[in-house]
């Protein structure tokens, strides 16, 4: 029922993965590539979630260690420790085949990718998963997904918060439930593929600083669309979908489920549109409303992931040509 472009971008969370590489950087500054990390842990995890080796070290950076009231790392703590040069090797084997977890996975990666690049060397790391988002589509009805709310909601104990192997170790803690409760909820992981960025002086493309919804919109669909959704009827592979605001669900969780479909997204809606989905059956703004002027139907984003599961095959596209893999990458910053 899917095209290969579809399985790039999220996991069912019942689906085995080969693995978890939870990290976390503590840093000088907020810029990679200027700024440098201070120090790093992380921590390999099999696929349920249990510890199986581990890294952390305290790094030289060779600058201002900066913001020494939030990290509590001074200059002299950090003379005479190893430099990321001296760790990086180890740190590749702890990461080597899993996917990359942290809490805002955009902030560590970058930082790590930079690290990496100034010392001529290259991250094993295929696929990222941010925290922050997954938190996001487990709706736990928090006030916030900070690290420490996380931790008091599970139940778990942070000792020394923005020290990087509590900060590893906490999420660590805390990724073992939530993917209980993403499974039980039969939730998509946030699970998307990364190019081995090289910075600072590297050859990133314009197309992969673009939203995951950006790249999604402008992905050609390997078949037609066969026009409008008809009420008790399938999906059809091709239709495209659109997406209001009312929903219940993240965004970016729809757009891999609608990818993954055989579906294609589509940012604005017009006649070729075949349904939005949107949770309040009477929109007065965005898209919602925008449907009821082209006529387009209305589907709530529950009945619409249930449908999903029984999309049926559509027409494919003749010549079709799989997108470049610089224009297929999940956007971190």
């Amino acid at each position: 029922m899917s095209s290969t472009v579809a399985t790039r971008w999220g996991r069912p969370a019942e689906e085995p993965g080969s693995g978890w590489a939870v990290v976390d950087v503590e840093t000088s500054g907020f810029r990679p590539g200027q700024a440098r990390v201070v120090s790093v842990a992380a921590l390999a995890l099999s696929d349920d979630g249990n510890i199986e080796k581990s890294l952390y070290s305290l790094l030289n950076p060779g600058v201002d260690p900066g913001p020494t009231h939030v990290h509590g790392l001074t200059a002299e703590m950090l003379e005479g420790q190893p430099t990321f040069g001296d760790v990086v090797t180890e740190l590749a084997e702890v990461l080597r085949g899993r996917t990359l977890v942290a809490h805002n996975v955009g902030f560590d990666y970058a930082f790590l990718a930079a690290e990496a690049e100034l010392v001529h060397a290259e991250l094993p790391v295929d696929s990222v998963m941010c925290t922050v988002e997954l938190a996001r589509r487990l709706d736990l009805g928090l006030d916030n997904l900070r690290l420490e709310t996380l931790a008091a909601h599970w139940g778990v104990t942070q000792i020394r918060p923005h020290d990087a192997l509590d900060d590893a170790m906490v999420l660590a803690q805390i990724l073992k439930p939530v993917l209980v409760r993403a499974h039980e909820r039969r939730k998509w992981l946030p699970v998307h593929p990364v190019t081995r960025r090289r910075w600072p002086n590297g050859h990133v493309t314009h197309e992969e600083l673009r939203p995951l919804k950006a790249l999604a919109a402008r992905m050609p669909c390997p078949y037609a669309n066969p026009g409008r959704f008809i009420a008790g009827r399938p999906l059809v592979q091709g239709m495209r979908v659109g997406l209001a605001a009312e929903v219940c669900h993240t965004h970016e969780e729809l757009v891999e489920r609608i990818v993954a479909a055989g579906l294609a997204f589509t940012d604005t809606v017009d006649a070729h549109t075949s349904l939005v989905v949107c949770d309040d059956p009477a929109p007065v703004q965005g898209r919602g409303y925008q449907a009821g002027e082209f006529d387009v139907p209305l589907l709530g984003s529950d009945e619409f992931l249930q449908r999903l599961q029984s999309t049926v095959g559509g027409s494919a596209v003749e010549e079709f040509t799989e997108p470049s893999p610089a224009g297929d990458q999940f956007a971190l910053f």
